[in-house]
């Protein structure tokens, strides 16, 4: 097949490449990064495509499609891309071989990818003899998933933090009754986030207060509380009736800390959970990762959450505010650390695209989501600012020596897989 790309200026590929990170926008922030791609023909068309988060297929499938539905002649075209394309087998196959079957005879790559479970497309294009440039808006491509990259290279899961609380930032009354502060809307929609992550993080203060399941209920039917834990007719995130039908497609649930749950809990009770007895945030994560989980929502308490946003360990935020008050009560962080306002930990809207497909529900809670502004940088731009200018880099965070956890055994999680296709 000849593949005789078409010289096109730095303005068309700038203009391709920044169509490919808008694009990556329009999916969400998880286990994979945010990917966009872009085709571009012969005759200046140009389509893009996006990946649209774990299940779906990659930004390079999507771009393909778009082309061919275009009228495009892939072997007279140049694909953008904002992440090397992948080589791994999932279930949406190497990105490189597509590319490569469709015959494109030049590849513009923002930036390389850093995981080697799915690097190494650069070498596979260039060896079929495809032309192959990188670099190009790269600091863009970095600063699209910051948090991501943090993530990989601090050897752990990607942190998204939920908080549901009221309008002063309590998370209980004085008295200690929290149930239920949120609307069923919101912790409808909480259940849904529990059926993307690999896993659902609680500290033992929680799992001791509470005694939640940890468990994914999605579709539930309310209780006459109006309390999904109490439903019948539950489905699980594979549509089983109740969460114990198909536990492998459950949220592997997680205690954090010294104190072990009582024996007659929920979470005694289930043989998967992971008590990690550790208080370093860092250490439960980085064990959590090698137990081949990439995403994890973590429901508190104040304790741990204070911990993981202290130690800037937190990649999402999901704020559920209810229009409460409720003066003296517990808060929802603690242990944060700041005295003074120039410490403060400040967030910024996140611009990907909002995670729940569902439809909107009439609700009275207000939800925020968030990602972490560049605090190390005295900036308020967050370090994924969309396409307007320069975005400033990572943050590139090294990642520390751990401190070992005390755990249960690993023998059970599944092997770590670099993407979850």
């Amino acid at each position: 097949m000849s593949r005789t790309p078409q010289p096109h200026s730095t303005a068309a590929l700038e203009r391709a490449m920044n169509a490919a990170l808008s694009a990556a926008l329009r999916g969400p922030r998880g286990a994979n990064p945010l990917v966009g791609a872009s085709v571009l023909a012969a005759d200046g068309t140009l389509v893009t495509g996006h990946h649209a988060g774990a299940g779906t297929p990659h930004a390079e499938v999507e771009a393909v499609r778009a082309a061919h539905a275009a009228g495009i002649d892939l072997t007279t075209a140049t694909m953008c891309v904002t992440l090397e394309p992948c080589t791994h087998h999932g279930r949406t196959g190497p990105c490189a071989q597509l590319l490569l079957e469709a015959g494109v005879p030049e590849v513009v790559i923002a930036r390389k990818d850093p995981n080697p479970g799915a690097a190494g497309g650069i070498a596979v294009l260039e060896s079929a003899g495809v032309r192959v440039r990188t670099g190009l808006l790269e600091d863009r491509a970095t600063a699209l998933n910051d948090r991501w990259l943090s993530a990989v290279e601090q050897s752990r899961p990607f942190v998204t933090l939920k908080l549901a609380q009221s309008l002063d930032g309590r998370i209980a009354a004085a008295d200690g009754t929290s149930q239920w502060i949120t609307s069923p809307a919101s912790r409808e929609r909480v259940h849904r986030l529990r059926a993307l992550a690999d896993g659902v993080v609680v500290g033992t203060g929680t799992a001791l207060a509470d005694d939640p399941r940890l468990t994914a209920r999605i579709a539930a039917r309310a209780g006459t509380d109006g309390s999904p834990h109490d439903s019948t007719g539950l489905h699980s995130r594979t549509g089983g009736n109740t969460e114990e039908d198909t536990p492998a497609s459950q949220p592997v649930p997680v205690v954090v800390g010294l104190r072990a749950p009582a024996p007659n809990s929920h979470l005694a009770r289930n043989p998967r959970t992971v008590h990690l007895r550790t208080r370093d945030p860092l250490a439960a994560l980085q064990d959590l990762h090698a137990r081949g989980l990439e995403h994890v929502l973590v429901e508190g308490g104040a304790g741990l959450a204070g911990a993981l946003v202290r130690a800037d360990l937190v990649d999402s935020l999901e704020v559920h505010l209810a229009p409460v008050l409720l003066g003296e009560g517990r808060p929802a962080l603690a242990g944060l650390g700041v005295s003074t306002l120039a410490e403060a930990v400040r967030w910024l809207p996140d611009p990907a695209a909002d995670w729940d497909t569902a439809p909107p529900a009439a609700a009275t809670d207000t939800v925020l989501r968030l990602v972490p502004a560049a605090r190390d940088r005295g900036s308020s731009t967050p370090d994924h600012a969309p396409h307007t200018g320069t975005a400033p880099p990572g943050p590139g965070v090294a990642a520390p020596e751990a401190v070992p956890a005390a755990s249960a055994p690993a023998a059970s999680a599944a092997p770590h897989s670099p993407r979850k296709d």
